[in-house]
């Protein structure tokens, strides 16, 4: 196991005032190898610390400090490739990443099917790829909550649906990791004809005899592009589809509202757009465990925006604004702005939903909106002086696009000030109306 580097010490820490420097090489902590963020947190999370260090020069040095309060140790680290994500082993025929096309950025193309980023980043996994060592450290170190992409627990089926001769165990597992005290939430991306139905019926039965450790689950429809050449022959679920989704989860909502006061089981909204209907109320979803898996997104959102109304100034100055999203906002989008420019006489605000044409049309989430459709569809138009994009638009933290177009190149092109944004319904409303 390579050595953690030491890229930076945090001034006023533990790992400071023990005499940890930047360049040094973390050989353990209380006796125990650190291999990877996980370790790190883990072992140094413990009331007293044994750091033993090697110097640049060669030197090793142990350092002693109390942690009873369990504060960071103050580290940035560096680890080395065996501390790097884990590859995806399924050929799963729903996989959005292979309906992809050819020549984007290589990170694009990466799939990862890592627990650590699970737990770290709330990534969904396969239990796929897990060794009986990589079990056995998930329950020593109660790594949890973690998010598992089911699918269906029909053995079968799932090594049918992931390409993989290992995929049948995962409810197996999962009834291991519930047994140590371990917490997933789940997803099952639906796919019309495969494991919906009387399939998905058996599914949600399963996870539900494992509440409360399988704390969640959500059903989202499988998202399709337009390249799927080489691929899996399948369809998208129409309205008729969606609501008797809508309709079979309500069967099973029932029984854990009735069993554990919970409703376990929840649809994407997007079942909910697909099939016409009005999305529930904010007590629906329990608390929103998979908002981040686009169930609930809308109703919180609706709910910030509301309690955002009734806090916002009596008059603002002009304005003009106007906000690009992606089809499946459009709607969402609509009401805000027709409820704002209610309120406020002298606000101009227009909506710009995006068709997108890169991956087709049936692809309507904002997050997937790339800089050439904005161009193609906004370039030639008059615009106003300001232009709010949703952050879920650029890649984490950066300006740049899913096509590698920057917020700047984009203003350059079409002639308009740009300003990203949470979407966050007080943010939103703040952000249009300038204050």
């Amino acid at each position: 196991m390579t050595e953690p580097i030491v890229v930076s010490v945090i001034e006023g820490s533990i790992a400071k005032n023990m005499g940890i420097e930047k360049g040094d090489s973390i050989i353990s902590i209380n006796d125990e190898k650190i291999g990877d963020i996980l370790d790190y947190r883990f072992f140094s999370a413990d009331p007293f610390l044994s750091v033993k260090v090697r110097k640049e020069s060669g030197k090793i040095v142990s350092y002693e400090a109390e942690n009873y309060e369990s504060q960071d140790l103050g580290l940035e680290i560096s680890f080395g490739d065996e501390a790097k994500a884990r590859h995806c082993k399924n050929k799963c025929i729903f996989c959005f990443i292979d309906q992809n096309p050819k020549g984007m950025r290589d990170t694009i193309y990466f799939k990862d099917d890592d627990v650590r980023l699970s737990f770290l980043t709330g990534s969904y996994i396969t239990l796929t790829n897990l060794t009986e060592t990589d079990i056995a450290r998930i329950m020593y170190q109660h790594i949890s909550p973690i998010n598992v992409s089911v699918h269906t627990t029909d053995s079968s089926l799932r090594v049918k649906m992931l390409k993989n001769k290992d995929a049948g165990k995962v409810y197996k597992l999962m009834k291991k990791l519930s047994k140590n005290g371990i917490t997933m939430n789940c997803q099952i991306v639906l796919c019309k004809g495969i494991n919906d139905g009387k399939n998905l019926n058996k599914t949600v039965k399963d996870l539900l005899k494992l509440y409360p450790f399988v704390n969640s689950v959500s059903v989202v429809p499988v998202g399709l592009t337009k390249f799927r050449e080489g691929l899996e022959n399948l369809v998208p679920f129409d309205s008729e589809d969606s609501k008797k989704v809508i309709e079979q989860l309500v069967f099973w909502q029932n029984k854990a509202k009735k069993k554990y006061d919970v409703n376990f089981v929840y649809a994407s909204d997007e079942f909910y757009l697909k099939a016409g209907l009005p999305l529930p109320q904010a007590s629906h979803y329990d608390g929103y465990p998979q908002i981040e898996n686009g169930v609930g997104m809308i109703t919180s959102f609706r709910e910030e925006f509301a309690y955002s109304m009734e806090t916002l100034p009596e008059t603002i100055g002009n304005r003009d604004v106007g906000i690009i999203t992606g089809r499946a906002a459009e709607a969402l989008m609509n009401e805000v702005s027709r409820k704002l420019t209610e309120k406020y006489s002298n606000l101009k605000l227009e909506v710009f939903p995006i068709d997108n044409d890169f991956f087709g049309r049936s692809v309507t989430v904002s997050g997937l909106i790339t800089g050439k459709d904005i161009i193609a569809q906004l370039k030639d138009k008059a615009l106003p002086k300001v232009l709010l994009m949703p952050d879920v638009m650029f890649k984490d933290g950066s300006e740049t696009m899913l096509d590698d177009l920057t917020k700047e190149e984009l203003e350059f092109i079409i002639k308009a000030k740009i300003k990203i944004i949470p979407s966050v319904g007080d943010v939103v409303a703040k952000e249009i109306l300038g204050i």
